[in-house]
């Protein structure tokens, strides 16, 4: 991780805001992703945009584009959560899709549900109306850097 970046974090933490994190994650910037922190808990949020749209007739957010949205904030949990020196690597990602993606703000909350010394697991639901109706949960396994180590 660049000095920069781990400054961007350490910033992002005191002040309980992650939009200065996201700016140095070109993909967050491109779909828009957002961060917000509610208590103990992080809740992205993906607003809405035409350039997200995959089926314009619908409209209906491109499956991509939510799977990006849910895999970045899963990674984005950990690194926030955890402590991690560096921004966890991708071992691999189940996605169910539940329904379609409206042309409206979506939303996803993430729950680590079990970590190791070098790999956690996390659970990733989105939703658009209400989190007791969601459009796509995941299953996302990281490779996390010790402190300390590369």
């Amino acid at each position: 991780m660049t000095h920069r970046f781990r400054t961007r974090l350490e910033q992002a933490h005191a002040r309980g805001n992650y939009g200065l994190l996201l700016e140095q994650i070109p993909y967050a910037r491109l779909i828009g992703i957002e961060c917000t922190r509610q208590g103990d808990e992080l809740l992205f949020r993906l607003p809405a945009s035409r350039d997200n749209i995959g089926n314009p007739i619908l409209p209906a957010l491109h499956g991509g584009v939510i799977a990006g949205f849910m895999e970045l904030a899963a990674a984005l949990h950990l690194l926030v959560s955890t402590g991690a020196p560096g921004l966890p690597k991708i071992i691999d990602f189940s996605l169910d899709y539940l329904r379609a993606g409206q042309f409206r703000d979506t939303y996803a909350q993430c729950l680590v549900w079990r970590q190791g010394r070098r790999v956690a697991n996390v659970a990733i639901t989105a939703w658009q109306s209400t989190a007791a109706e969601p459009i796509a949960t995941a299953r996302a396994h990281f490779k996390i850097e010790e402190p300390g180590h590369p």
